[in-house]
């Protein structure tokens, strides 16, 4: 049959590669925003040196910055955590609250959002490589009628693959810095980095930064 014949020649893989991926996307999707982003939590008490996994080099902060207690939930604040105030709770090296997840982006979920994005740059890439494939141009007013879903279909794809290829290289970015969205951006209210002597108290180096992240 034409379908045993199309599986001989392997024309049915791609097709079930790429719903497997968009399995994946929607799985890694409700993952990242389901999960604990590293929300501090009341009994914990955070003391200075915490935060091991990221590698802080406290003797490079100035020692007259303290670890303070958030106005809102009144825990004590670990370094490089912030309050959120939708999701009503401080989370552990903060990057930011994505309104796509409706949940904040921490230290807990930061590696698979990064993997999230990857995955769905790839997803897009991948279907906006097939709505283009479907075109043949021709000046008549009926090939427009007919292929307008792939048009609209590649635009939007288009579209939302430039946002997320610029979310992703703009995140690897920091990550290399070993810096995070909330003290890239608000670096001159943040005491720990306004007084301190380096840029980047944090920065180990590309390879061993990006090797903290994700391992």
């Amino acid at each position: 049959s034409d379908l045993q014949k199309q599986e001989e020649r392997g024309e049915l893989l791609q097709p079930l590669i790429f719903v497997l991926l968009v399995l994946c996307s929607v799985l890694l999707y409700f993952k990242v925003s389901l999960m604990d982003p590293g929300f501090v939590k009341p009994e914990e008490e955070a003391k200075e040196g915490e935060d091991k996994g990221q590698g802080v080099v406290l003797p490079q902060i100035p020692g007259d910055i303290k670890l303070r207690r958030c106005g809102y939930c009144l825990v004590k604040q670990p370094m490089r955590a912030k309050h959120c105030q939708l999701c009503q709770h401080c989370v552990r090296r903060y990057d930011h609250h994505c309104p796509w997840l409706e949940n904040c982006v921490g230290e807990r979920n930061h590696p698979l959002f990064i993997v999230y994005l990857s995955v769905q740059l790839v997803v897009l890439l991948w279907g906006g490589h097939v709505a283009w494939s479907g075109l043949y141009f021709e000046q008549s007013r009926e090939w427009l009628q007919h292929n307008i879903f792939l048009l609209v279909s590649f635009l939007l794809i288009f579209i939302f693959t430039i946002v997320v290829l610029l979310l992703l290289v703009s995140h690897l970015y920091l990550i290399s810095c070993n810096t995070t969205t909330w003290e890239f951006m608000s670096r001159h209210r943040i005491s720990y980095l306004r007084y301190s002597e380096l840029e980047n108290p944090f920065d180990q180096g590309i390879v061993l930064n990006l090797w903290r992240f994700f391992c």
